[in-house]
């Protein structure tokens, strides 16, 4: 009989290991990654010694951002660092002597919250929000909304991943959090 629960014991084990196998994950990159440039985004450029290229830039659909004197040039999925370095690199190459380039995010791209929130719509993202942070910045749960979790659509990959997540999950840009009516 021992050897009989074992047995079950161990197969149960073996299951439980294969439970997610399939099913797409999501990507939970903790927020002290290095965030990438996408379409939407602000980001500042100062140039030391050239107020005229110190700047504020957007980052269009196509992923590109045009400066004086560097033209058009790719950043999405670049990092600050990068970006700095591509722009340091063009503008050496011709234009300036040994320029000092630095690249901040002025203004992330917004998220999005719609359903059983006060307010729906598309909202400023601040770096390191929660679920929890954006459904205080949509006005609060409505009286029916469930409020144990939400589903989240995120764009990874070239694809749209949806997951039940809880309030405590770190969102991201371009994110849309779906808050569901609860069922009595």
């Amino acid at each position: 009989m021992r050897l009989v629960q074992l047995l079950l014991f161990t197969a149960l084990l073996a299951l439980a290991g294969c439970a997610n196998v399939g099913k797409p994950t999501l990507d939970v990159t903790p927020t002290s990654a290095p965030y990438r440039l996408d379409t939407g985004d602000v980001i500042r450029v100062s140039v030391y010694n050239d107020q005229q290229l110190t700047n504020t830039y957007g980052i269009d659909d196509s992923g590109h951002t045009a400066m004086p004197l560097v033209g058009r040039i790719y950043l999405r999925g670049k990092t600050t660092s990068e970006a700095s370095a591509l722009i340091t690199a063009r503008l050496a190459g011709s234009y300036l002597r040994d320029p000092n380039v630095a690249v901040e995010v002025a203004t992330y791209r917004p998220f999005f919250i719609e359903g059983e929130v006060t307010n729906s719509g598309q909202f400023a993202y601040v770096y390191g929000m929660t679920v929890r942070d954006a459904i205080a910045v949509a006005g609060g749960f409505t009286d029916v909304a469930q409020r144990n979790s939400v589903t989240l659509y995120r764009k990874q990959n070239g694809r749209v991943w949806e997951h039940k997540v809880p309030l405590d999950f770190v969102i991201k840009p371009s994110d849309t959090i779906v808050v569901h009516e609860r069922w009595i």
